[in-house]
């Protein structure tokens, strides 16, 4: 069985390997962590653990899988149902988790990760917007070119997990309208899983 380090609620990363894990149904012990103020303990801890000092990580027969991205394309190695399985919703959602992965970093400097607490904010800087903005062309072309409930089609797959963290900070910091009424359709969809309701009571 996997092992999976993680720090709920606040680690939006391990947030979208763990709701990817659970939603599929797809078997493994959670090693729950938790950061500390001191920075410097905390590595001490994580490195017990993570070859980066970093989370989340995954143990497959001892051996340590970290990076989100690269976690879910490993466990997807064995359970194929963590992508699509038409070509082109696998070959569009591999684009779009990359994109999240390594873009919108001003939506996540600006809008820290804090699913339990509700904010707003003062002003919405152009580039957040932008952000934003693309989020909502990216949410709309998955719905409508795959035309399911979930951004793939009509099965929750690895392109979902990696959009949790945003339907929650949409949340958090009232952006709603930024987006189209059928992507916060979709928003709603998210929210309401029973492992999303799960990961804000841990």
């Amino acid at each position: 069985m996997y092992q999976l380090y993680f720090n709920p609620p606040k680690s939006s990363w391990s947030l979208r390997v763990w709701v990817l894990l659970k939603q599929l149904n797809i078997p493994f012990e959670p090693k729950i962590v938790r950061y500390l103020d001191d920075l410097s303990k905390q590595r001490q801890q994580f490195n017990a653990f993570s070859p980066t000092s970093k989370i989340p990580v995954l143990y497959a027969n001892g051996q340590a899988i970290w990076d989100s991205l690269a976690i879910t394309e490993f466990v997807a190695e064995r359970y194929p149902q963590v992508w699509a399985c038409e070509p082109t919703a696998r070959a569009w959602s591999r684009c779009a988790c990359a994109e999240m992965h390594s873009g919108f970093e001003h939506l996540r400097n600006i809008c820290d990760f804090n699913p339990l607490v509700r904010t707003s904010l003062a002003e919405v800087p152009m580039e957040l917007g932008q952000e934003l903005v693309r989020l909502d062309q990216l949410w709309q072309q998955g719905l409508r070119q795959f035309g399911g409930s979930f951004l793939a089609g009509e099965n929750f797959t690895a392109v979902d997990a990696f959009f949790v963290p945003v339907a929650l900070r949409i949340e958090t910091y009232g952006l709603h309208r930024y987006f189209s009424q059928q992507t916060l359709e979709y928003q709603r969809k998210l929210l309401a899983l029973a492992s999303v309701k799960e990961w804000l009571k841990m």
